[in-house]
């Protein structure tokens, strides 16, 4: 169960509060409320028009209006202050649930003098904002303890959405409208904790401080779940999420509890992390500029975990996230080549414009091609044919043997010390193999995984990368089944380095030496305008990949941010 640190009496800038009492309607005006009656009776809106010409009313269609969004908004959000959970739950789309999870707010959450403000609204949404106290008497089941209680303010928003079968407009339900933080089958609980405190420490001993690294909230909360029994301290009192899958104990990439405010504070263990202070100061730099960023940088001897960053705090996409990696997975598909003897580095290689295969015709970017390249210049150039191409001498399950056997990838067995995802390259057929081979398809991966492929390239081996030393507890690491050949190593290596020194990693790796290779990668997405951008590389003992999501091509975006970390590791 996570501890993300208090929000204790949170209180709106400019803020007239809007309280919803048992009045029949109260208006007023302030910055940032909406001003406009509150509706105190009467039940979800949605009123029928003129009557079809058989006689049947006809039913209201098209999106809610203003009038009806506020009228359901102002009725659900009335009786929920008043206490009347059943009525407010009529207002919504799925009004078992609703009644369960607000009565769950006294009952769970033990949340008194619950007061609610609406926002202005925008189109069919309405945010509002939620003050109330938290109360709890310590001791077995609400004993005879002392009294705790603390101030808990946050905000939230609800959307209105017009019914097919009648065209009432009802808040369209979600765990999210009672707390932003609640996913299906979430609920928020006070009471003592499950699982002590613990301290995050970097390899040096001093504390990790989450104002200072924004990134290590979500990597404490995991800490937590995973040692704080084992890390010597004592639980306190808090009002936290519980997750679903009860923190992450049966699902080793699920999310863990957060603690959303702490009413007694308990002792807590330290934990010590692989983590340099000075590295995971530039990671969080590098992120904090870029929308949807993420990055990790791993020790390739050890599998030592560095730094670890995100843009977004609220989700560990450098951990468990679970993207295509486009093009960077084409070191994994030219070890296997190499493998297996189908082409080698000046071999001479294919990348037409085009190929088809399984019915899909694919392309390179822009279209280009290679006449009468190499395998080593068509790998430099990133050329998607050239390995699309060689489709036809492979089995269904090559790619995902390799990726497990010799990358450790996509057999859910790492433990780094916090949950993480560990990749994924399922068994495809026709097109969607041949996508595969170029990290699309149903190939998932996230900055972690993408780190370590770099790392066993020029590591010549597969370390699992972790996050606490398994002396800690003694864990044990994955391995690999199949150790990467020597030949197989040095050829990678000498492909990735000539993509930096005349291929498409060509900026983001000027100047870094001799002993340093890498490989971008664009992974594109159904509905998204532009694609991720991936980027993955090595220089000494440090390995590090990036992913900008929507960031375009991998050298532009994501590459910029893998430079700096390995700058930064001297």
């Amino acid at each position: 169960m996570g501890s993300r640190g208090k929000r204790r009496g949170e209180t709106r800038r400019n803020t007239n509060a809007l309280v919803i009492g048992g009045v029949a309607a109260v208006a007023v005006i302030g910055a940032g409320v909406g001003a406009y009656a509150l509706i105190g009776s009467g039940g979800p809106a949605g009123s029928t028009s003129a009557s079809a010409d058989d006689g049947k009313p006809e039913i209201p269609k098209g999106p809610p209006t203003a009038k009806e969004v506020r009228a359901v908004a102002d009725g659900f959000l009335t009786a929920w202050q008043q206490g009347d959970t059943a009525k407010a739950a009529a207002y919504t789309n799925d009004a078992a649930a609703a009644k369960k999870a607000l009565a769950g707010l006294t009952k769970d959450a033990h949340l008194t003098g619950l007061k609610l403000a609406p926002g202005t609204r925008k189109a069919a949404e309405v945010p509002f904002h939620v003050t109330s106290t938290v109360e709890y008497k310590e001791g077995k089941g609400g004993g005879s303890g002392a009294e705790l209680s603390e101030p808990f303010a946050y905000d939230s928003a609800l959307t209105a959405e017009r019914r097919k079968s009648d065209g009432k407009v009802l808040v369209d339900w979600q765990p999210s409208v009672v707390h932003p933080d609640l996913k299906d089958g979430d609920h928020l609980e006070t009471g003592e904790a499950g699982d002590p405190p613990v301290k995050a420490v970097d390899r040096d001993g001093t504390e990790l401080d989450a104002k200072k690294y924004p990134s290590i909230g979500t990597i404490v909360d995991g800490l937590r779940e995973k040692y704080g029994k084992k890390a010597g301290g004592t639980a306190g009192v808090e009002l936290r999420v519980v997750r679903k899958e009860s923190g992450g104990k049966s699902d080793k990439n699920a999310l863990p509890d957060k603690t959303l405010l702490t009413l007694s504070k308990g002792t807590p263990g330290t934990v010590k992390t692989t983590l340099d202070p000075a590295l995971q100061a530039t990671a969080e730099e590098q992120v904090k500029s870029r929308k949807k960023a993420s990055v990790v940088l791993v020790k390739p001897s050890t599998g030592e975990i560095l730094a670890v960053a995100n843009s977004s705090t609220g989700f560990n996409t450098a951990f468990q996230g679970s993207l295509a990696p486009g093009s960077t997975m084409k070191v994994i598909t030219a070890s296997m080549l190499l493998d297996k003897n189908i082409t080698d580095v000046d071999k001479k290689h294919p990348c037409p414009k085009y190929f088809t295969y399984g019915h899909w015709k694919f392309q390179n970017d822009d279209k280009f091609q290679i006449k009468d390249g190499t395998f080593k210049a068509s790998f430099a150039a990133s050329c998607n044919t050239a390995f699309i191409s060689q489709a036809p001498k492979l089995d269904n399950d090559s790619l995902t043997k390799q990726a497990q056997s010799v990358f450790g990838l996509g057999m859910n067995n790492w433990s780094i010390g916090v949950p993480s995802f560990d990749g994924a390259v399922p068994v495809m057929s026709d097109a969607q193999m041949a996508a595969s081979l170029i990290g699309q398809g149903g190939v998932r991966m996230n900055p972690l995984n993408m780190a370590s492929v770099a790392a066993t390239v020029k590591a010549g081996a597969f370390h699992q990368p972790y996050l606490v030393s398994p002396d800690f507890d003694d864990r044990t690491l994955a391995k690999a089944s199949k150790p990467i050949s020597a030949s197989t190593a040095s050829k990678l290596r000498e492909l990735m380095h000539y993509t930096a020194i005349a291929g498409t990693a060509v900026k983001p790796m000027s100047g870094l030496g001799a002993d340093m290779g890498a490989k971008t990668g664009s992974a594109e997405v159904d509905g998204q305008k532009d694609p991720n951008g991936w980027f993955t590389a090595w220089r000494g003992d440090l390995a590090a990949a990036a992913v900008v999501q929507q960031g375009g091509h991998g050298g532009d975006s994501a590459g910029p941010v893998v430079r700096k970390m390995l700058l930064a590791g001297g």
